[in-house]
């Protein structure tokens, strides 16, 4: 008798810490939504050229979950869903970063899931605390023309590995089995092309000291099913001093078809940005030159834009933002995010527009 309780008692203290070992689950995010003025000049268009809108500010909420398996060792997951607050629009489920995977304190991370890769390197501040999304230099960065660079937003099937901060050295390498759609039939297109198959991958070493950082990020996609790839190089840097933060972002990227190089241009920003107490002020001037790719020319655009955000508390801040984009008579460069589902009916410019818009934006972080 005394043995089978000896054997019950040992069986229960191995038990008894699996059973009870729980992930432990924070809750996050962010709630963005602007009063936007839009305006779009310099149009051929029928119509009225202007309107006030509600834009939600890619809002979300995300639930960050980690086991301590012990010896530096944690399970990790994360998911990060964006509601938008001024319709019944976003995907609630699982649009933002989604990821599952093991974290070391030695040895780093790796996750599988949808990341956001290479786009939006530039150390710029205009959209953060209340300034509006939109007027991120992104717009101009991050694009040519029309198209996007890396998506400008999560890629998904992506296998990530960071390493740990090694006095102030820091490296992400990505790589994404099919970089084309974000669910459903068109995310994966192997089986049975014709042309080939489709991935991408993505190198991104930094290193930050003190006041200043440095990095450099290598983007390279093949889409699958039709050839349509990506070749893009960002390098990054800010120096802060006092209150004040300058920085300098470039891009240098390339686009391929079957017939050769489709598109080929740079673009640069100069972001600026000042903070005291619960005053914050941030700004760029940015760029994308003339594309050398097409044979038609004037398809250049320049973009300004500055936004003021008052802290009413840690969490909650106020702000006002002003930001415009000139394109010249072949470019049609749009504002980040109108384009997609934070945008309007009939608010993406086409070649030659220019657009202006005004905003202010209550944030609520938690």
């Amino acid at each position: 008798m005394q043995k089978k309780l000896l054997a019950v008692a040992v069986a229960g203290a191995l038990i008894s810490p699996l059973a009870m070992a729980q992930s432990s689950v924070t809750i996050s995010g962010v709630f963005k939504v602007g009063i936007d003025n839009y305006r779009i000049s310099n149009t051929a268009r029928v119509g009225h050229n202007s309107e006030v809108r509600i834009t939600d500010n890619s809002s979300r909420m995300i639930f960050g979950i980690t086991e301590d398996m012990g010896g530096g060792l944690s399970g990790i997951a994360q998911l990060d869903a964006r509601p938008q607050l001024d319709d019944a629009g976003g995907n609630f489920a699982e649009s933002g970063n989604t990821w599952v995977g093991l974290r070391s304190t030695s040895m780093g991370t790796v996750t599988f899931g949808r990341h956001d890769l290479h786009y939006g390197k530039q150390p710029d501040d205009t959209a953060a605390l209340a300034g509006a999304l939109m007027a991120s230099s992104v717009s101009l960065m991050d694009h040519i023309n029309a198209t996007p660079i890396a998506n400008a937003t999560r890629t998904p099937n992506v296998i990530r590995y960071d390493t740990p901060n090694w006095g102030g050295f820091a490296l992400t390498a990505a790589y994404s089995t099919a970089t084309n759609g974000a669910g459903g039939a068109t995310n994966e297109a192997d089986l049975f092309s014709a042309v080939r198959k489709g991935n991408a991958w993505n190198f991104n070493p930094s290193f930050t000291s003190g006041p200043f950082q440095v990095g450099a990020s290598v983007w390279r996609s093949k889409s699958d099913a039709v050839i349509a790839d990506q070749d893009s190089l960002s390098l990054y840097g800010y120096y802060r001093f006092g209150a004040f933060k300058v920085g300098l972002g470039i891009n240098d990227s390339e686009f391929e078809g079957a017939a050769g190089v489709t598109n080929d241009r740079r673009a640069w920003t100069v972001p600026v940005s000042w903070t005291s107490g619960p005053h914050h002020l941030a700004g760029h001037y940015s760029r994308a030159g003339d594309d050398k790719g097409t044979a038609i020319g004037d398809d250049a655009a320049k973009m300004i834009a500055v936004a003021y955000s008052y802290l009413l508390s840690k969490r909650t801040s106020v702000g006002v933002t002003y930001a415009k984009i000139n394109n010249e008579s072949n470019a049609a460069y749009n504002f980040f995010t109108n384009t997609g589902g934070l945008g309007s009916t009939g608010s993406t410019m086409v070649a030659g527009e220019d657009g202006r818009l005004m905003a202010l934006t209550l944030r609520h972080a938690f």
